[in-house]
């Protein structure tokens, strides 16, 4: 791996963890599938401009367009969907560790679905990353943790788990801009259908949700995802989920920092195990047979 993938791993893992932060903020003053909507209607049009300005074609594939619309409908709709549904309730650091399963995920898929084989190393990563995840529910089950909205997340870390699988089919084309644009875009029109029908439009508005707002939209919602999809089509989605293991870090020690939200010492020991879990999965699947 070289220099310029380490720091484009480590950018992504820092601005991906902040999205749940400034989330947070979000949903306090806006209905949260809306906001979404409309986040992901400015990011596709952004992404659509800028890809325009660079010379990039609008066409795709036939296996872009679909990669892009199972990315668009798994990402962007059910895995942020549901967690910004959940943050009414469940605290940005709680939803951020919970994500950071997905590489764990992505290797119970491999064992499950694809039927691969485990290695020792990768057995005990799974087995310390979800009790990392268990010991840190634990910690807090005498305050007043949403159930519900826990599980939405879980769920939501399953979605994001197949939208990663389908990210190389997406980027393999090249167009890269107008494959992020195009999934925020099917991402956009699904969550406005959802809040038209469910949501009623109450925005509170204050400066803390119009910077949150921008901020989302600009650096998780562009940047990152584009980063993103950079990073796997330069070095493989193995390789480059890697860099999730940082995502518990990021995402307690932002949301600590700025929401000002409790960290106790089961915190700190589950996110290190979380850690240690994911890169001992992912260092096992690079190692050769």
């Amino acid at each position: 791996m070289d220099v310029r993938a380490l720091l484009m791993g480590m950018t992504f893992a820092l601005i991906w963890s902040s999205a749940f932060t400034s989330a947070r903020v979000i949903v306090a003053d806006a209905p949260p599938i809306g906001s979404l909507a409309l986040r992901f209607l400015i990011s596709g049009l952004l992404a659509l401009l800028i890809a325009r300005a660079l010379g990039q074609g609008f066409r795709l594939t036939r296996g872009q367009w679909r990669a892009t619309f199972i990315f668009g409908l798994c990402q962007n709709t059910i895995y942020l969907g549901l967690n910004f549904y959940a943050m009414q309730t469940v605290e940005a650091s709680v939803a951020s560790i919970i994500a950071s399963t997905m590489p764990l995920m992505v290797a119970v898929a491999g064992v499950t679905v694809f039927r691969e084989r485990l290695s020792p190393l990768a057995a005990v990563g799974l087995i310390a990353g979800f009790g990392g995840v268990a010991l840190i529910m634990g910690g807090r089950l005498d305050t007043s943790l949403d159930v519900t909205g826990v599980a939405l997340c879980f769920v939501a870390s399953a979605a994001l788990t197949v939208a990663t699988l389908s990210v190389r089919g997406a980027s393999s084309g090249g167009n890269l801009l107008v494959v992020v644009g195009y999934q925020m875009l099917v991402g956009a029109a699904m969550l406005a259908v959802i809040s038209l029908a469910f949501e009623s439009f109450e925005v509170r508005m204050t400066w803390p949700l119009v910077i949150a707002f921008v901020y989302t939209t600009l650096m998780p919602g562009l940047a990152a995802t584009w980063v993103w999809f950079v990073l796997v089509n330069r070095i493989g989605a193995v390789k480059a989920a890697t860099f999730h293991f940082l995502n518990p870090f990021f995402g307690v020690a932002i949301a600590w920092a700025l929401l000002g939200e409790r960290l106790t010492l089961y915190d700190v020991i589950g996110v290190a195990i979380i850690a240690a879990g994911i890169l001992a999965v992912q260092l096992s699947k690079t190692r050769p047979a």
